[in-house]
């Protein structure tokens, strides 16, 4: 078994899926990883929609072209009634942090279960409420491919390019 450093380390964002479908087991397994991320007050404003369908997909294409090709692409909102309000900052809410912290707990299960993912903010949230029809109360903060790497995908030449930690993290 892999150590959580290991996963991080190798985990990429695929862009470019075979035709293999993932299986309902681990897609549950995924979304399961999801449901038990925190979030502030745990509150879960998040929602997330399968889009598996022609039609969904079709409609993901639309949207973007950051789809490569996914059998499966998960659209990941949040309710803006259900965000914890920072106090004293009614412009500052935990709605896409707490979309953030659940896709990222999904992105890095998928891995574990050599689920490849991308992360992908390269669309119009206001285009993505009209195609899918959701809910005035959500705002669109991410779409995220899911399947399997087409041979010969990897990752990108500036994968393991990072900033050394003197440059990230400062010590008060």
């Amino acid at each position: 078994m892999k150590s959580f450093m290991e996963l991080a380390r190798e985990r990429y964002s695929v862009k470019g899926f075979s035709e293999r479908k993932v299986e309902e087991d681990k897609l549950t397994q995924i979304l399961e990883a999801g449901n038990v991320a925190p979030t502030a007050k745990n509150n879960q404003p998040q929602r997330i929609y399968v889009l598996k369908s022609e039609e969904a997909l079709k409609k993901a294409q639309e949207l973007t072209i950051c789809t490569y090709g996914a059998s499966t692409v998960l659209l990941f909102t949040y309710n803006q009634q259900e965000v914890y309000v920072y106090p004293g900052e009614e412009a500052f809410d935990s709605g896409a942090e707490d979309v953030a912290i659940v896709a990222t707990h999904i992105m890095l299960q998928a891995a574990d279960l050599g689920v490849g993912s991308c992360w992908v903010n390269r669309f119009e949230p206001a285009k993505a409420m009209e195609l899918f029809d959701l809910p005035e109360n959500e705002t669109p903060v991410l779409l995220m491919p899911l399947g399997y790497p087409k041979e010969g995908v990897g990752p990108l030449p500036n994968h393991t390019a990072k900033k050394a930690l003197e440059e990230t993290v400062k010590y008060l």
